[in-house]
């Protein structure tokens, strides 16, 4: 049996923000079908979904999304205005670059080149 991803869900506090924010950085319209539950249709992307949970977050993300971009360190600069926060510095290597990030909640994703 091969299986096809239909959303990748974020556990959170308030889905309405953290559609917002992913919306902003990946395009789409963010729907807010209840309180509970937010997501968008990111183009030429699988959607995203977040569901609110009673527990905060507590530990690293043990899976997170890269986001290609041509410039991370710019494209972490056009984030933070908009609710994304920097993790340490940027990282450029014979494979090509990549800021660490994380989103309003504190869910870790990536900026990479390469």
């Amino acid at each position: 049996m091969r299986a096809r991803v239909q959303e990748i869900v974020f556990d959170c506090a308030v889905p309405s923000t953290l559609v917002r924010f992913w919306s902003g950085l990946l395009g789409g319209e963010p729907v807010d079908r209840s309180d509970d539950w937010s997501y968008v249709d990111p183009p030429e992307f699988v959607r995203l979904a977040f569901q609110r949970v009673p527990e905060g977050k507590a530990a690293k993300n043990r899976v997170h999304l890269d986001l290609e971009v041509p410039d991370p360190a710019r494209a972490a600069d056009e984030a933070l205005p908009v609710g994304a926060v920097r993790v340490g510095d940027l990282v450029t290597d014979e494979q090509g670059s990549f800021q660490v990030m994380r989103d309003p909640e504190g869910n870790e994703f990536c900026f990479v080149t390469g």
